[in-house]
C-alpha cells in the first residue's frame, strides 16, 4: 500500500475520505467511492484527478466512470460490494452507508465513482 504524506498534485480535486477508506483506495481494494449528489461532486467527470486526503494521508486516483442511482439499494443492484471496500453483507454495507448519509441526502441521489489508483 502507498500513502502518501505532504501537499500532492495541484491539479488535482481534494476529496475528504476516513482514513480506512484512503488506506483501501491506496491498496486498491477500494475502487468504488460512494457519495450522494451534492451540485459539486456532480462535477467529477471521468478521466479527472482526485485526491483522497485524510488528515495529512492522501492517495491520488483517476476517475473511470460515474454512475448515478436513485438509492443505495439500486446502486448495491449494479455495483460490486467488494470493490466499495467492503468484506460485509449487502445489509451491513447499507447500514454503514446510511450513517455516512441519511435518508434527505440519499435523496440527492447516488454516486458510483469509479476510481483507479495512480501514483502522485
Amino acid at each position: 500500500m502507498s500513502v502518501s504524506k505532504g501537499t500532492g498534485s495541484a491539479e488535482a480535486r481534494d476529496v475528504s475520505i476516513g482514513t480506512r477508506y484512503l488506506r483501501l483506495v491506496a491498496s486498491g481494494e477500494k475502487t468504488i467511492e460512494v457519495r450522494v449528489g451534492y451540485p459539486s461532486m456532480r462535477r467529477i467527470a471521468p478521466g479527472q484527478l482526485l485526491r483522497f486526503v485524510s488528515g495529512s494521508e492522501w492517495c491520488l486516483a483517476r476517475v473511470r466512470r460515474v454512475s448515478e442511482y436513485a438509492s443505495f439499494e439500486e446502486m448495491l443492484d449494479h455495483e460490486d460490494a467488494r470493490a466499495i471496500g467492503a468484506a460485509q453483507s449487502r445489509e451491513e454495507l447499507l447500514g454503514v452507508i446510511r450513517e455516512i448519509y441519511p435518508p434527505e441526502k440519499e435523496a440527492l441521489g447516488v454516486l458510483a465513482i469509479e476510481v483507479e489508483r495512480v501514483q502522485g
